[in-house]
């Protein structure tokens, strides 16, 4: 591994295999400090609560420093376009920055949002590639316009954890919101469980469907797999059976620069697209999961996120131990002592 900014990336070997090493992390079987002598840098355009403290702890654990790094903040503003005359609000181009933290440090993870403005420039990713184009280290992805697979490697060991290995029922429900958000971890979720081979069903209203190639993707993977893909607008249908239902709210595509529409349009549905205790009553007895943070009795009822049903928690705490299995697995690849050159 030279970086992890997908897991499409990689073969369900590899994600086995993290899902096994951070089993070891999470149960102090692999005490090992991978990161002894070295620092990681970590990069936040966006607020973050789980992210932040879990690489920041997981460095810790592995005997390594944390260097975080907010653009705007406490490091100049960014700009990550190729051949712009910037005389405007951006002091320093993506192309001197993370030169310079490749020789600093052995990884860096950034964090960057979809700017939700175009989505044809949000789909490609173009901030989190430029950063793994001009690093001489590992890129990780700690969520990016399209992606957010540390987020989806918890979610897989969270599922394993609760209902054992093997193929599940696994619904990924849209859910109302009063904003429009990225589509990161629906992506990133739905991609994962079709990688491990689960029977995955998509539900949203028309009009918020995911990319249509991200999607043929999916199919392909959870075919390879063993497993299926349905879509549904019905979100009653979807939640039936089901073992995991997942919720997470998104932004049409067709809104991109919009919002406004995109709010008028959602309006309809709030009543509706909600995790309650009426839908979980439909399930298998599925369990509840979601990446947090999340709005209470918006996107879910307290009576199903305050339930032996919900997991989040569990989720969030297997961030740190998935994130240390690949950080971990990145200390292998031995950098290039671009130091000694200067």
């Amino acid at each position: 591994m030279k970086g992890f900014l997908s897991t499409v990336d990689y073969p369900l070997e590899d994600l086995e295999r993290l899902l096994h090493a951070a089993e070891r992390f999470k149960h102090a079987i692999d005490v090992s400090k991978p990161l002894a002598g070295r620092s990681v840098a970590l990069v936040f355009f966006n607020p973050s609560l789980r992210t932040r403290a879990s690489m920041q702890v997981g460095i810790y654990e592995l005997g390594g420093n944390a260097v975080v790094l907010e653009p705007g903040g406490t490091s100049w503003t960014l700009e990550h376009r190729d051949g712009v005359v910037m005389d405007g609000d951006k002091t320093e181009h993506l192309a001197e920055f993370v030169r310079v933290l490749s020789r600093y440090g052995s990884a860096i993870g950034v964090r960057t949002f979809a700017a939700m403005n175009d989505w044809s420039e949000d789909r490609v990713d173009p901030v989190l590639n430029a950063f793994a184009k001009y690093s001489e280290v590992p890129i990780i992805n700690l969520e990016s316009a399209m992606h957010h697979p540390c987020q989806a490697l918890a979610d897989m060991m969270t599922i394993r954890e609760k209902l054992d290995a093997g193929k599940k029922k696994v619904t990924l429900t849209w859910a109302w919101h009063p904003k429009p958000l990225p589509m990161a971890v629906p992506n990133s979720f739905a991609l994962a469980a079709a990688q491990m081979g689960h029977d995955l069903t998509v539900a949203h209203p028309l009009g918020y469907e995911l990319d249509e190639k991200l999607m043929e993707t999916i199919r392909h993977k959870a075919m390879e797999a063993g497993g299926s893909v349905q879509i549904t607008s019905d979100i009653d249908q979807a939640v039936e059976g089901a073992e995991v239902v997942y919720a997470k709210s998104w932004g049409g595509k067709h809104f991109y620069g919009t919002p406004d529409r995109d709010i008028a349009e959602r309006a309809q549905y709030r009543e509706k697209w909600i995790v309650d205790e009426g839908k979980m009553a439909r399930t298998n007895h599925g369990i509840f999961m979601h990446c947090l943070p999340v709005r209470r009795n918006v996107i879910v009822t307290d009576g199903v996120i305050d339930s032996p049903a919900s997991v989040v928690i569990d989720e969030a705490e297997n961030r740190l131990h998935v994130q240390k299995a690949i950080l971990a697995e990145l200390m292998k690849v031995k950098p290039q002592n671009k130091r000694a050159a200067d």
